[in-house]
């Protein structure tokens, strides 16, 4: 049982930092400042963070499945 849920946290957080990453990736802005290429970012990475939280604890709990 712990072990199909760490699976669905697991996938459940690769999904949400590949889809946040996009979303984040998407706000970005790049322009050029005296010959060099300057990206600004307006996105949020705080869906990022928690993503990538909650697939490392199915990772953990996938992996150390104490019984």
């Amino acid at each position: 049982m712990k072990e199909t849920i760490g699976r669905i946290l697991t996938i459940g957080g690769v999904l949400g930092v590949v889809y946040y990453g996009y979303q984040y990736f998407q706000d970005s802005e790049s322009f050029e400042a005296f010959g060099a290429d300057v990206a600004v970012s307006t996105g949020d990475y705080t869906p990022i963070i928690i993503s990538a939280v909650v697939m490392l604890a199915g990772i953990v709990i996938t992996k150390f499945n104490v019984r």
